[in-house]
């Protein structure tokens, strides 16, 4: 494996032993979907038992726990949005009594309330398991010293990043995020082999390591495990050129479990595995509703398979992929990297646009950085965007206007729909600690 001190940008992992596989991990496909029935059914019977939400929703549907015969029946069961869990809040889509919890987590509800998420003891052993298993097939190992920059709290990443970590056999680093000198001085100092954080985030701490006259290269970090938000395979590049690691995917939504739904393996870095002995996928048509073709990009939804505080029956994630075969793990399906979110589409002037098109279009222009934000604003009666981009440090002022230029006709010829770009100094825009909010509404609405 190439290491971060060997100043080749690494490209392929080592795959775990197989004495570190569990055994969910080498099941065949017929053995999994065995399992999967029973515990779908289960799950079932579970949410229309002891969730009222439940109970109504299958009721008004037409449809009882008992109609699920075989996995495909699933089709003809409701789904959850994240509205339902907002009608509900706090407490109402958990199945079990209060005193059988042992933590809630919550989203932020910047857009109103925020949606709540419980777990009994088994469910945080369930989660950390995942989270291990994710930890262990991004490269990690028994002994490493991990450090943790996810957000600690309501958040659900820092403390499950954190539970898996300690139950695969890692030393943790709970940095949580902020502080990014800290960040930079305890990687130096404390020496980790692994580090977690949102991907938009370890650009920050990748320029304070340089802005402290370190190269990144020369840390100990040889794997970066990064979710919470979109982010493209051009970053990808980015991140593992300056830092020197192999930097891999997780993909997790709290109101599914947490991060530990889904996990790149280093050795292929081909796609998220999905953990489908906890966690059914589906896609389906984000518009009718209809299930796509396996292969085919739509929105992903889930039903938990073994949740015992809050079984979640097809929620719609609003996230885009598409399924594919196992590879790595050939039981296992895999999802595509997300390509956006269809709550983060933008509908300029009447065409689709997702802010990790235009970060594909910035990575590859030269004497760009990473670093830009998208504004929303009202140009006569017409929306209007406007991209800031950070020029690389390097960049002379004069090649400013023509980098500028290069953007806006890759957007305009990519995506079909004229966006104004401005190139502004190095460290000029806000930077990330935790997830990151690319674009600001600032449209009148007069």
């Amino acid at each position: 494996m190439t290491t971060a001190a060997s100043g080749a940008a690494p490209t392929f992992g080592e795959p775990p032993p197989a004495a570190l596989l569990d055994d969910a991990e080498t099941l065949g496909v017929d053995e999994l979907r065995a399992l999967q029935l029973a515990r779908l059914q289960e799950s079932l019977r579970r949410a229309y038992d002891h969730v009222p939400h439940y109970r109504r929703a299958f009721d008004a549907a037409g449809v009882h726990p008992d109609d699920c015969r075989e996995l495909a029946d699933l089709a003809r069961f409701p789904t959850t949005s994240k509205a339902d869990l907002r009608d509900n809040y706090p407490f109402g889509m958990f199945a079990v009594p209060q005193p059988q919890l042992r933590r809630v987590h919550a989203s932020s509800g910047t857009t109103g309330r925020p949606t709540v998420v419980g777990y009994t003891e088994r469910d945080l052993d369930t989660w950390a398991t995942v989270m291990a298993r994710s930890i262990r097939a991004a490269g990690g190992r028994p002994g490493d010293v991990l450090h943790n920059a996810y957000g600690y709290g309501l958040f659900t990443g820092g403390l499950g990043a954190h539970d898996g970590a300690q139950k695969l056999g890692c030393t943790v680093v709970p940095v949580s995020g902020g502080m990014t000198p800290r960040q930079v001085q305890l990687i130096q100092d404390f020496r980790p082999r692994v580090v977690m954080m949102t991907p938009s985030y370890v650009l920050t701490v990748i320029d304070e390591f340089e802005n402290q006259g370190i190269d990144p290269r020369s840390s100990s970090l040889e794997i970066g495990i990064f979710g919470a938000e979109p982010w493209t395979e051009q970053l990808r590049r980015e991140i593992e050129e300056r830092l020197g690691i192999h930097a891999v995917d997780i993909y997790g939504r709290s109101e599914v479990m947490g991060p530990g739904v889904a996990q790149e393996c280093v050795e292929t870095k081909d796609g998220l595995h999905i953990w489908e002995d906890h966690f059914y996928p589906e896609v389906l048509d984000p518009i009718t509703g209809e299930a796509m073709p396996e292969g085919e990009e739509g929105e992903l939804v889930f039903t938990s398979l073994t949740k015992e505080a809050m079984p979640v029956v097809r929620y719609r994630t609003r996230d885009l992929t598409r399924l594919l075969p196992g590879t790595a793990r050939p039981g296992m399906r895999r999802m595509e990297k997300i390509t956006g979110r269809t709550d983060d589409m933008i509908i300029l002037r009447g065409v689709n646009l997702f802010p990790t098109q235009i970060e594909e279009i910035v990575l590859r222009t030269p004497g760009l950085s990473p670093h830009f934000a998208l504004e929303l604003t009202t140009a006569g009666r017409m929306d209007h965007l406007v991209v800031r981009i950070e020029a690389r440090p390097d960049c002379p002022p004069t090649r400013r206007p023509a980098a500028a230029s290069e953007v806006a006709t890759g957007v305009k010829d990519t995506v079909g729909t004229s966006v104004e770009v401005l190139v502004v100094d190095p460290e000029t825009l806000p930077r990330s600690v935790g997830k990151l909010q690319r674009l600001t509404d600032n449209r009148d609405r007069g």
